[in-house]
């Protein structure tokens, strides 16, 4: 089994962690802890709106520290 993407900051869900959503449409969502599940579903939160996810608006990697 290959490893996935956590479906709010992108960091690799490995085999036999996580937890995978399904949606009523069907879609799938992976996510690797409960921060990213409770975030994305229950909060409405978009990663560009949280500095510690990936994708989203923190600061550059150059800038940091």
């Amino acid at each position: 089994m290959k490893a996935v993407k956590c479906s709010f900051c992108k960091g690799d869900v490995e085999p036999g962690t996580g937890l995978m959503f399904v949606k009523r449409d069907g879609t799938i969502l992976y996510f690797c802890s409960s921060k990213c599940r409770r975030n994305m579903l229950e909060l409405k939160r978009k990663p560009a709106e949280v500095k510690w996810a990936r994708k989203g608006g923190g600061l550059s990697e150059g800038r940091r520290g």
